[in-house]
């Protein structure tokens, strides 16, 4: 009786074992699985050894919410007109679960609160904004259903509002909540985890935020005219049949760059313009409106600088003779 008693002691605490190893990994488990369990146990009676089971015992795993955010970006974005935040959401728990998204440009100790312009989810998970390809999605709309342990990139694009100050700093935080309910850890919502078991709360509380960071990248330009006069007797005094050389310079200040800047400036009254005296950065130009920046005529010059960057000068002349 003492070995049997001692068999059944021994298979009892193996079952016992096995269920409590089980357990220990279930977080890792897929929300929905069965595990099932059936102990045994074999005593002598007599010359005879008879095997005995118990009854099958199911635990059907619950699934965990939990997930996680970060930003990708390896610093501070530098925005002029528009930059792209990228985000990194991954679905931490053990079941297939959506995730509603909210952005917010509204963060303590801002230099300034970036505009959002649109949300959209990565569609071919390449990680690379597609306008038009990626998914857009409204503020505190969701993703799509994540596997567990599946991810997927949130792109916020964003603007700069105006006067905003070169060099401030800002920041945008990005919200993701399991789109079947959060809180503290362990509360549970009955029946609506996958599989048809109850879906729990995890360590994360089911709602995760991470910060992107911005850097104003402005520019401004500052224009100072100059002239210089050769006289017919070669000096430098304003008289009938001088020639006055202007000299238009322009600098950019600021971090950013400036695009589609253009000079223009009207040929002064009492003074003709001298033809094809027109240049840009020492280069001449031609009045005529062909392949190279400028465009000249008794009237006025039209010269295209394009884009200038912060801490950048250029410069354009042109010539006209005193009447």
């Amino acid at each position: 009786m003492t070995n049997a008693c001692t068999k059944f002691a021994l298979a009892s605490l193996a079952a016992t074992s096995a269920l409590a190893a089980t357990h220990a990994q279930a977080a890792g488990v897929t929300a929905g699985t069965l595990i099932q369990n059936t102990a045994s146990a074999s005593y002598g009676s007599g010359s005879a050894t008879t095997t005995v089971t118990s009854n099958t015992v199911s635990i059907r795993v619950d699934e965990l919410l939990d997930v996680a955010v970060s930003s990708l970006d390896s610093g501070a974005v530098p925005v002029s007109s528009t930059a792209v935040l990228t985000y990194r959401l991954d679905n931490t728990g053990n079941g297939a679960e959506a995730f509603s998204i909210t952005v917010s440009p509204a963060v303590t100790g801002n230099g300034f609160d970036a505009e959002i312009q649109s949300i959209a989810i990565d569609a071919n998970n390449n990680g690379t904004y597609e306008p038009g390809v990626d998914t857009v999605i409204t503020n505190g709309g969701s993703t799509a259903e994540l596997a567990a342990d599946a991810n997927t990139r949130i792109f916020v694009v964003v603007s700069q509002p105006s006067g905003t100050a070169d060099g401030a700093a800002g920041q945008v935080r990005v919200t993701a909540q399991a789109l079947t309910g959060a809180g503290a850890p362990g509360t549970s919502f009955a029946g609506q985890g996958q599989g048809g078991g109850d879906a729990v709360v995890g360590a994360t509380t089911a709602n995760a935020n991470a910060l992107g960071s911005l850097i104003a990248s402005s520019a401004s330009v500052a224009l100072v005219k100059s002239y210089t006069v050769a006289d017919p007797f070669g000096g430098t005094k304003p008289v009938p049949g001088a020639v006055v050389t202007f000299t238009i310079a322009a600098t950019a200040t600021g971090t950013g760059s400036v695009n589609d800047l253009h000079i223009t400036d009207a040929i002064p009254a009492g003074t003709t313009y001298i033809a094809n005296s027109a240049t840009l950065g020492g280069t001449a130009l031609t009045d005529a409106a062909d392949s190279d920046a400028g465009v000249a005529s008794s009237s006025g010059i039209d010269v295209t600088i394009g884009t200038l960057a912060g801490g950048a000068s250029s410069a354009v002349t042109f010539q006209t003779t005193i009447n």
